[in-house]
């Protein structure tokens, strides 16, 4: 009888200190323990020693570093109805433990659906020559929708940044075709502000020769000289109007 007595004594004396020791919870520097009594919230705790009561509080523990999540490659048609394949990562940490445990089920999950819906409904409402030029415009604004969404859940989205824009092989040669045609109206272009150029440059010396007759003669004669230089050539050299009709003139009087 007391042997059974000592038993039992024992018994519930190691119970006792597991019960003591189970209330003793050690949280790390970036960890908070968000504690429920009887189902209803209490306070959040940490870091450092903390004392959880068994059976009456739970904890429910809370990482706050920064979470770097990639965001699985989304399947979008830009405005200008090019498909694209996009994948993005996104840095966010937890600032409120409290709305983080009891606004939502799962941060975590919901953090990252609402990335990949964000990020479709974002990137086609754009053309593909922005997701390609652009992508810092288009980071913040992902960005910015994202922070005021998860701030309800206690979530501060720091950054994102779009990694790969990648297109079929086809829509690559027809994104080919389309920039060789966009260099040749280019070129066409230059050609003929080139040759506008020139023309207003003619208009303008063949204004000031015509105000000296002169300046004319002189202007044939500098050519023809040019010209004689190069002794394998033949020169067809026009004469001018005003000669002829001054021979002309001493043809008649005589």
């Amino acid at each position: 009888m007391i042997m059974g007595f000592d038993y039992f004594l024992t018994t519930l004396i190691i119970l006792a200190v597991l019960f003591l020791l189970s209330m003793f919870r050690i949280l790390r520097e970036y960890e908070r323990g968000v504690i429920f009594v009887l189902g209803r919230f209490y306070k959040v705790k940490g870091p450092g020693l903390i004392i959880v009561i068994p059976i009456i509080q739970q904890m429910v523990r809370v990482d706050l570093r920064t979470v770097v999540m990639d965001v699985p490659t989304q399947d979008v048609i830009s405005r200008d109805n090019v498909s694209v394949k996009v994948n993005a990562v996104i840095y966010f940490r937890v600032i409120d433990p409290e709305r983080a445990i009891i606004q939502v089920e799962n941060f975590l999950e919901a953090t990252s659906q609402l990335s990949q819906t964000t990020l479709r409904s974002v990137l086609g409402q754009h053309e593909l020559d922005d997701m390609l030029a652009e992508r810092d415009r288009l980071n913040a604004d992902i960005q910015v929708i994202l922070d005021k969404q998860t701030d309800a859940w206690g979530i501060k989205v720091a950054n994102v940044e779009i990694k790969h824009v990648d297109l079929d092989e086809s829509m690559i040669r027809a994104i080919a075709k389309q920039a060789e045609a966009e260099r040749e109206r280019r070129a066409k272009v230059i050609h003929a502000l080139g040759e506008f150029e020139a023309s207003e440059k003619l208009l303008s010396a063949a204004s000031v020769l015509a105000k000296q007759s002169e300046a004319m003669q002189l202007r044939y004669m500098q050519t023809l000289v040019e010209l004689a230089s190069d002794k394998s050539s033949t020169i067809v050299f026009p004469l001018p109007v005003d000669i002829l009709s001054a021979l002309k003139g001493k043809a008649d009087s005589d």
